[in-house]
């Protein structure tokens, strides 16, 4: 494809971001990238209820192992968010170079560094798991499953990069192919590979690791074949250090709110150990499940980045702060309606996983605390994204180490030791609550800022 076919087509998807309805073009980004958050969020949970058929301690495990992915993920996320909303911003400002230079480089930084993180995992593997919280009954099933989850990282973390590149370039419906084809394949290996060829809890790792792989194929076919709006070539790839300290910059907000979270799932696997392999299977399988509701929050807010970040870039501020209040109004509804249905069924939906009265007393009461707080994501998140996506690196990274981080971690080494085993099953909630409390003055700070954006502009014009 020619470079000036490549510019029509950024041309093109610029126009479309700073002129078509609000509305309309959020639906439009975030319908497929919904449908492969909660692909993903099904696969795991899959994942979960398949390994729960070999006992509560190979449940325990897929917990423990949970934390390993956020590692994995925190990496990824922080890159592919870091240079997607750096994509996005240039392209608003039609400096396509730069998007292509920011995109090729991300992408290229993503399979280097998930490469040494996998080195490094393998080698200090069973110290590892330990340290995430398993165990002794828990332990060897827990190296069983990382030991291939490790190999995989590589091909993982470059796949979160490349998705995040395709959502800020308004290509979510690409991502939502790549990602929702290795989802399907997931829950189709895992019966095989578990209970056909008797592999046990390593066959579900053997089947996320082949399925993340199929899905890191297909998203990369996709800048292969030159079908994103920034272009993926080596000779894009920058030299300077300074464009890769901006990337990391950039994507500090999801560095820490998946560094956070992966430190408050370890907390809270230690926190639940101390209550036995049942209460780490009841808050590993809350946590599967809550993330599937999560999947929606995120999809709409990842649906409104792009949108917010080209509209940012070509001085739309007024779409900007439409996109904003739009995102927030459909996500909270949304949530409302699903966590009542939650909250009146989450017995039923535990059992399904593990019929464990043990399991499913701890999990029914923190999948019901969680879903009461539920909508107030809508509010966080989205107050969080527009944040990163519009370059308020400092206030969003404050805000991303909120929720599972400064407040959570706290009340999850506190509460225990005060109210024993609801104190782990309330956590969450609590740190919820005050997590959106917070986002409320950052929000409106940033409104005021970019009102006088608006006003600068116009003396300027004058």
């Amino acid at each position: 494809m020619s470079d000036s076919v490549i510019t029509k087509n950024q041309d093109e998807m610029l126009t479309r971001m700073t002129t078509a309805p609000i509305g309309r073009l959020i639906v439009r980004m975030a319908i497929p990238t919904i449908i492969s958050m909660m692909i993903t969020a099904i696969y795991n949970m899959t994942d979960t209820f398949f390994v729960s058929q070999l006992g509560t301690s190979a449940s325990g495990a897929v917990g423990i192992n949970f934390s390993i992915m956020t590692i994995i993920q925190a990496l990824g996320f922080t890159i592919g968010m870091g240079s997607g909303s750096l994509t996005s911003r240039a392209l608003g400002g039609k400096n396509y170079s730069l998007a292509n230079k920011y995109c090729s480089s991300a992408i290229c930084f993503s399979l280097c560094m998930g490469t040494v993180l996998s080195i490094i995992g393998l080698t200090f593997q069973k110290r590892l798991v330990s340290i995430l919280g398993a165990t002794p009954t828990i332990q060897p099933y827990a190296e069983d499953y990382a030991r291939y989850i490790l190999i995989g990282v590589p091909f993982m973390c470059t796949t979160f990069v490349m998705n995040n590149q395709l959502r800020f370039q308004g290509k979510a419906a690409f991502s939502m192919i790549g990602l929702t084809i290795g989802g399907v394949l997931n829950m189709i290996l895992d019966p095989i590979f578990i209970f056909v060829l008797k592999l046990g809890i390593s066959g579900a790792a053997i089947a996320t690791l082949l399925s993340q792989c199929i899905s890191f194929s297909i998203l990369l076919s996709v800048f292969l074949r030159k079908k994103s709006v920034a272009e993926l070539a080596l000779k894009n790839v920058s030299r300077s250090l300074s464009d890769y300290t901006r990337i990391l910059k950039n994507g500090l907000p999801s560095l820490f709110r998946q560094g956070m979270a992966t430190i408050s799932s370890i907390l809270l696997n230690v926190a639940a150990g101390g209550y036995g392999d049942a209460a780490v299977a009841g808050m590993s399988i809350t946590n599967r499940v809550f993330l599937f509701l999560m999947s929606i929050a995120i999809g709409i807010g990842q649906g409104f980045q792009p949108v917010c970040g080209m509209n940012f870039g070509a001085h739309r501020f007024d779409r900007v702060k439409q996109a904003f209040f739009f995102m927030i109004k459909v996500t909270s509804g949304v949530l409302a309606t699903l966590g009542v249905f939650f909250v009146i069924f989450a017995p039923q939906i535990v059992s399904a996983f593990r019929n464990d009265p043990a399991v499913i007393a701890v999990g029914a009461l923190a999948m019901r605390c969680q879903c009461a707080a539920l909508p107030l994501q809508a509010l966080i998140f989205g107050t969080n994204m527009m944040l990163q996506t519009t370059g308020e690196a400092k206030a969003a990274t404050f805000l991303s180490s909120l929720r599972q981080g400064l407040y959570f971690i706290p009340l999850i080494l506190i509460l225990p030791h005060v109210i024993g085993i609801t104190g782990v099953q309330i956590a969450q909630s609590i740190s919820d609550i005050l997590t959106s409390l917070t986002s409320i003055p950052f929000a409106i700070t940033f409104f005021h800022k970019m009102n006088k954006m608006v006003d600068a502009n116009k003396v300027n014009a004058e």
